[in-house]
């Protein structure tokens, strides 16, 4: 009978034996790669315009919790903060803002922190919904402030006015509770 000598290091494909060789393998993995590092900035992208988008809207929702306190509880004056929209009017079953948006003074949302501020009116009635005597205010000032400005450089601010304004920096204190603030444009 003959002998039979493998030489070290290689190997015969038998008939009907399947599979990938490592080479197949490293093109697959480097092309995987590829088309990753290509997609990346557009999924970034993506997640950045979903991020403003949901905080305009946050804005939005909360600026309409403030024209329905004011309109319906709060004598025509509107909440200093966001868990004051929080509190149920009597006989409702609903308060004016979302237990997520009015849980604290200052609330974290999809990649953005939101406040509300209003400096109360000495005079003001107290509201339906609890609020002492001079608690409430004649304006507001609502802040969407990203919570990373190297990956979404935008932050969104509105007031009583009902106008959304965005800015490359925050608009904390140069925002004023009516009017147009100093810097930033409306948000279109």
């Amino acid at each position: 009978m003959p002998k039979i000598v493998h030489r070290t290091g290689h190997r015969r494909r038998l008939s009907g034996e399947r599979g990938f060789t490592l080479i197949d393998m490293l093109f697959v993995i480097a092309l995987i790669g590829l088309l990753s590092s290509l997609a990346l900035p557009s999924l970034t992208r993506a997640r950045t315009a979903a991020q403003s988008a949901a905080a305009v809207g946050t804005i939005r929702t909360i600026g309409s919790a403030q024209l329905t306190f004011a309109i319906s509880c709060g004598l025509g004056f509107y909440a200093p903060d966001l868990p004051s929209l929080g509190i149920n009017p009597p006989g409702s079953p609903n308060s004016f803002l979302s237990d997520d948006l009015a849980s604290a003074t200052t609330v974290i949302k999809s990649g953005y922190s939101f406040t509300v501020g209003a400096t109360p009116l000495p005079g003001a009635p107290a509201t339906c919904n609890g609020l002492a005597a001079g608690a409430a205010a004649p304006g507001y000032v609502v802040l969407g402030d990203t919570l990373d400005p190297n990956s979404s450089p935008r932050f969104f601010a509105s007031n009583a006015d009902g106008v959304i304004y965005e800015h490359d920096v925050t608009l904390n204190g140069i925002m004023p509770e009516f009017g147009a603030p100093a810097a930033g444009a409306p948000f279109k």
